[in-house]
């Protein structure tokens, strides 16, 4: 039987890929931007990522999964929420684009 960490880490790997499929055809911020919808699913999907990092997934668990950057997942999930001198969409596709396909393989290997 699975564990309640193990299937809020499946819920995560979930968010992660969905995000990785809206952005599948972008090459750029300016494609990344193009579609307003997109933009909102990702911000979306990446608010959900740390809230469920945050709050869903016990302390002893995430020390065990120590490859996944767990501060800066929180970190953007905060920026995002808060909106901390509003969200910097740079920001956002650097993530999507070069942390977020490392982010499910990581996952991935845990699941």
């Amino acid at each position: 039987m699975e564990t309640k960490n193990q299937q809020v880490l499946e819920k995560i790997y979930l968010h992660i890929t969905s995000v990785l499929k809206y952005c599948s055809g972008c090459k750029s911020l300016e494609d990344f931007q193009s579609d307003s919808m997109r933009v909102e699913a990702c911000v979306f999907n990446l608010m959900q990522i740390g809230e469920l990092a945050k709050t869903s997934l016990s302390d002893e668990y995430k020390m065990q999964l120590k490859n996944i950057p767990w501060k800066q997942i929180y970190g953007m999930r905060n920026r995002i929420v808060h909106g901390y001198s509003g969200v910097n969409m740079q920001i956002v596709w650097d993530t999507i684009s070069s942390d977020l396909p490392d982010l499910a393989k990581e996952i991935k290997a845990y699941l």
